[in-house]
C-alpha cells in the first residue's frame, strides 16, 4: 500500500536576498562543503547588488554589512533585492524562514548561503508547526535559491500537522535548492483512523498549488536527506502544478517513506487540468535504505513487513524522464504508477538506471490493485537490475501490476535472484506492452527461469517466448559484470550483452550510467553500462 498525505495545503512562501550569518545561539565546529555564490546582475546600471551578511551575535539595527551583521535570517529575506546574497555565518540558527520577496530576471536570483567553508545551521528544536510548513519556506516567490545549509530537528507529535525542511508552494519560478543537508524532519504521532492517517513530514517538497500558473523551472540539486520520519509522505516530493524541473545528484538514504516522488491527481492544483506534475529530469541520484516497514502509517505492529517504500516513484507525473540513477536496498527500486483510478502516469522514460538488491522488486508499472490507475507510453530502456526480490517470494525483478499499456521494456540487463522469477505480471489488463532485446541470467539452471505474464506461469526461457511472443530478439546469457560482489555492474570485455542492443533512435544521443555517450560504435549495449 502507498499512502498519501491528505492534508490541504494553503501557506506559500518565498526567498530572497543574499545574507550571511555568522555565530548562530550554538557553535558549531566542523566545516560544511564550501558553496560559491551565484553571478548575478544589479537592478541599476550604476549600482551593484548588494551582499549581506548574518550572524547571531549581530543585531537587526544594523547595516547588515560584514563587520556589522543582522541578527536574523527573516530580517534578511525582508530586507534583499533582486541580486543579492545573504550569506549566513557558523553556527546554530534557532529560527523560521519565510521568503515571499522575489529576486528578477532583470536583476538576478535572491540567494541565501551558508558563508563559504563554514557551517550555517537552522534548527527547529523547540519550534512549533503550524499546519504544513517549512522550517525554510518559499512562498508564491520567483529567482530563489537555497544553498549550503543544514537543516534539521523540525518535529511535531501531533497529526495534522506537517513540518518540511524547505518547503515551496503556490507558484514561481527560477528556484534553486542546492547542496543543503536535511535531516531529523519528523512526525512522530500515533497515526489514527482505519487508514492510520494524520502523520505526515517531508524533507524537501514542492507543491505547485495555483493554476493556471505554474511553479517552473525548479532545480533540486546536491541535497542529502536522510533520517526522516515521515509517515505517509516523501522524503523529497514535487507534487501538483509543477512544469519543468531538475531533480539531480541527491543523496536520500535511510527515511521511513518513500525517496523521491512525482505526484498527480491528489487535489494540490486547483484545477484538475494542471494538477501533474511534468516535463522533469530525475537523473545522477543515490537512494538507498528506504523502507516502510518500521513506520507506523503502513501498520502499527512493528516490523510491518509493508514493504511498500520505492526509493523512485512516479505517481500520476507525466512526460519525465528518470535515468543515471542508483537505486538500491529499498523497497522498491524505482516504481511508475497511479494510485487513482481512471489516471494514468504516461510518457516516462525509466533508462540507465541501476537498481539492485531492493526487497520487493526492482521496478514496477501499473497499479497496484485494481482500483487503481495505469502505466502507459512509458519506456524501461537499458537499466541494470540485479537480484532484486530479496524477500524471495517471487514478485521478480520487474513487477507489471494492474493496468499496463503500450510500454516498452528494452535493452534490459535482468539478472534474477535465487527465485529464478524475471518478471512478475498476475493481471491481465495488460496490452501493446513489448518486451524485447533484453539480456536475463540467474544464478540457477535455465530449465528453471521462470515468467509470469498475464497471470500464467512459463518456466524455461524457450516456453516463455514462444507462449507470449515476447523477447524475440532477447537473450539468456551471463553479463560477466566486472564483480558483482562490491556492486560494480560494469561490464567485461567478453559481456554478451556489448553491442547487443537495439539502436533506437531516442536513445542514441544519451548517456550510459557513467555519463558516456550511448552510441560508441554501430550499435548500444544491453544495461546501463556503454
Amino acid at each position: 500500500m502507498r499512502l498519501k498525505s491528505i492534508l490541504l495545503i494553503l501557506g506559500m512562501v518565498v526567498i530572497t536576498a543574499t545574507v550571511v550569518i555568522m555565530m548562530g545561539q550554538l557553535i558549531a565546529t566542523s566545516t560544511s562543503t564550501s558553496t560559491s555564490t551565484s553571478t548575478s546582475t544589479s537592478t541599476s546600471t550604476s549600482t551593484a547588488a548588494p551582499t549581506y551578511y548574518v550572524d547571531s551575535r549581530g543585531n537587526d539595527n544594523n547595516a547588515g554589512t560584514k563587520k556589522s551583521p543582522w541578527r536574523t535570517l527573516q530580517h534578511a529575506a525582508d530586507a534583499a533585492k533582486p541580486g543579492s546574497t545573504v550569506y549566513v555565518r557558523e553556527g546554530v540558527y534557532n529560527q523560521k524562514l519565510k521568503i515571499t520577496r522575489s529576486g528578477s530576471a532583470r536583476g538576478g536570483s535572491i540567494t541565501f548561503s551558508n558563508f563559504p567553508k563554514e557551517r550555517a545551521i537552522i534548527d527547529g528544536s523547540g519550534l512549533s508547526v503550524t499546519g504544513q510548513q517549512g522550517i525554510v519556506e518559499i512562498e508564491d516567490a520567483s529567482y530563489i535559491t537555497i544553498k549550503g545549509f543544514e537543516i534539521r530537528n523540525f518535529i511535531t507529535t501531533k497529526t495534522e500537522q506537517l513540518p518540511i525542511g524547505i518547503y515551496v508552494h503556490g507558484s514561481g519560478s527560477y528556484i534553486k535548492i542546492l547542496n543543503n543537508k536535511v535531516h531529523d524532519i519528523k512526525n512522530t504521532a500515533a497515526p489514527t483512523g482505519r487508514d492510520l492517517l494524520g502523520r505526515d513530514a517531508h524533507g524537501i517538497a514542492v507543491y505547485g498549488t495555483d493554476a493556471p500558473d505554474s511553479i517552473h523551472h525548479v532545480t533540486i540539486e546536491g541535497n542529502e536527506l536522510y533520517k526522516l520520519v515521515l509517515g505517509s509522505s516523501e522524503s523529497l516530493v514535487l507534487n501538483g502544478n509543477v512544469d519543468t524541473f531538475s531533480v539531480m545528484n541527491n543523496l536520500i538514504h535511510d527515511n521511513d517513506n518513500i525517496g523521491i516522488d512525482l505526484i498527480g491527481f491528489e487535489g494540490t492544483a486547483p484545477h484538475p487540468s494542471y494538477d501533474q506534475v511534468r516535463n522533469g529530469l530525475v537523473s545522477g541520484n543515490t537512494v538507498y535504505n528506504i523502507t516502510s516497514n518500521f513506520n507506523p502509517s503502513y501498520g502499527k505492529s512493528l516490523p510491518n513487513n509493508s514493504n511498500a517504500a520505492g526509493g523512485i516513484y512516479v505517481d500520476g507525473g507525466k512526460d519525465s524522464i528518470i535515468e543515471r540513477n542508483y537505486s538500491y536496498k529499498n523497497d522498491i527500486g524505482i516504481e511508475i504508477a497511479s494510485e487513482h483510478a481512471g489516471k494514468s502516469t504516461s510518457d516516462i522514460t525509466v533508462r540507465s538506471n541501476i537498481v539492485h538488491s531492493n526487497r520487493y522488486t526492482g521496478i514496477t508499472l501499473g497499479g497496484y490493485d485494481s482500483e487503481r490507475g495505469a502505466t502507459i507510453n512509458c519506456k524501461i530502456i537499458n537499466n541494470t537490475l540485479y537480484q532484486n526480490n530479496s524477500l524471495n517470494d517471487g514478485s521478480g525483478q520487474i513487477l507489471l501490476q494492474y493496468d499496463t499499456k503500450n510500454n516498452m521494456i528494452t535493452n534490459n540487463i535482468i539478472f534474477a535472484d535465487s527465485s529464478n522469477v524475471f518478471i512478475y505480471n498476475e493481471y491481465t489488463k495488460n496490452s501493446e506492452n513489448v518486451v524485447d532485446y533484453n539480456l536475463y541470467y540467474a544464478p540457477g539452471e535455465v530449465s528453471k527461469a521462470t515468467w509470469i505474464w498475464k497471470n500464467k506461469e512459463y518456466v524455461g526461457f524457450h516456453s516463455y517466448r514462444t507462449s507470449t511472443r515476447n523477447d524475440e530478439h532477447s537473450i539468456f546469457a551471463d553479463p560477466k559484470f566486472v564483480n558483482q560482489a562490491t556492486n560494480n555492474f560494469h561490464l567485461k570485455a567478453d559481456s554478451a550483452a556489448i553491442d547487443a542492443g537495439r539502436s533506437y533512435s531516442s536513445i542514441i544521443k544519451t548517456l550510459d550510467i557513467d555519463g558516456q555517450g550511448r552510441l560508441q560504435g554501430t550499435s548500444i549495449n544491453i544495461g546501463a553500462d556503454e
